[in-house]
């Protein structure tokens, strides 16, 4: 009887590779040695310098094809010195694996790639396994998922139902699974006006005057109460500057940024114009042109509730004897971008540590985590 697949070695593994983003670091190499002795198909799908990996076992154009999705790439340590162990040592003390990743989320990979070759292994299915990795999740992320999913369509393959491995738990496992994401827009105001002497405003046109009436016009009312699956909507102030060292001058220009994070009462574009709006109205007020750049992160989205979700949650019922509380909540992921391929889940580890100096998991859960995924490959081909 063949042994099964070890995720926590695999994690250790993954840990030692230094893919800080958008460097692949041999994370993606290493999955696609282990990939292809389980008989998946690999194709490596890099774009714009970075690194991703296709796997497929089965045929393509399966009618039933359940797909992994996960990311390699991980954040910088910080300050290494400030790390009880090496950042890329990926040693297990204690019933404690440490290192950049174990939480974000080179475990959750290690896990389905585990999963997922045990299972086609022991198990063959009637469809197809899909695993799309990226090593470009923690930054842009406009060749990462995107490319995987571009080169899918060009390529006739696809995903029949997708869920992604990202840390959804807070405090303990199985206690929260996620059926959508906010949006999540940025917003940068550069406001032009007229310099002078502080002693006589009068004969100035203040640009950080203007851009604190704007901030106020902003904050001034909620953006909402909240949906039916969602939280809501925030608007938070993150930067105002001019730059300027001096005390007794009005200064020429300024700057200032928001970051919105948005429910499905909102769309990137409606919040576009109503920053625009407010913007033109003090512009109006005030004599100081105030320019708006907006980018646009990810729409919010939802896959509703029903039996992809309900197979997810027994799954993890089965497993940790917790019925996962179906959330909206956090930043965002990569789903954002699968939604429109096919219906798509978050589920994963506890996130406590993610980003972290000392990011480290427990063993027991990386475990947990792939009995998890198994189950929800056997009951999904069942």
């Amino acid at each position: 009887m063949p042994q099964p697949t070890d995720p926590v070695a695999l994690s250790a593994a993954l840990i030692r590779c230094p893919s800080v983003t958008p460097d692949e670091g041999g994370a993606l190499a290493l999955l696609e040695r282990e990939l292809t002795a389980a008989g998946f198909t690999c194709t490596r799908v890099d774009r714009g310098g970075i690194a991703n990996l296709f796997a497929r076992w089965g045929a393509r154009g399966a009618n039933r094809s359940f797909g992994f999705n996960g990311h390699t790439d991980v954040v910088p340590v910080g300050d290494a010195a400030a790390w009880a162990r090496d950042p890329f040592g990926g040693e297990i003390i204690d019933g404690v694996l440490w290192g950049r990743g174990a939480t974000d989320m080179k475990t959750g990979v290690a896990a389905f790639a585990a999963a997922a070759m045990d299972f086609v292994r022991d198990t063959p299915p009637d469809g197809a396994v899909i695993l799309t990795i990226t090593g470009d999740e923690e930054a842009d992320a406009e060749d990462g998922t995107v490319a995987l999913l571009d080169w899918m369509a060009s390529a006739g393959e696809r995903m029949t139902h997708c869920l992604v491995g990202e840390p959804t738990c807070q405090n303990e496992m199985g206690e929260m699974m996620k059926i959508g994401r906010r949006g999540s827009l940025t917003c940068w105001f550069t406001a032009e006006g007229v310099q002078g002497h502080s002693a006589y405003p009068q004969r100035t046109k203040n640009p950080m005057s203007a851009l604190v009436k704007l901030l106020g016009r902003l904050e001034e009312k909620p953006l909402d109460a909240g949906t039916a699956h969602f939280d809501a909507s925030t608007l938070a102030i993150t930067t105002i500057d001019c730059g300027n060292p001096a005390t007794n001058v009005v200064p020429a220009k300024g700057a200032a940024t928001v970051n919105i994070r948005f429910n499905d009462a909102h769309s990137g574009a409606s919040l576009t114009d109503w920053l625009q709006g407010h913007a033109r109205a003090v512009e109006a007020e005030t004599g100081v042109r105030i320019g708006v750049r907006v980018q646009i992160a990810g729409e919010s989205f939802l896959t509703p509730p029903g039996e992809f979700s309900t197979l997810v949650a027994g799954a993890v019922k089965a497993e940790t004897g917790r019925v996962p509380e179906l959330s909206t909540s956090g930043g965002t992921s990569d789903a954002r971008f699968i939604k429109d391929h096919c219906p798509v889940v978050e589920f994963g580890l506890v996130g406590k540590t993610m980003h972290q100096v000392d990011e480290r998991v427990e063993v027991a859960q990386i475990n947990q985590l792939k009995a998890i995924y198994g189950r929800i490959l056997t009951d999904y081909f069942a």
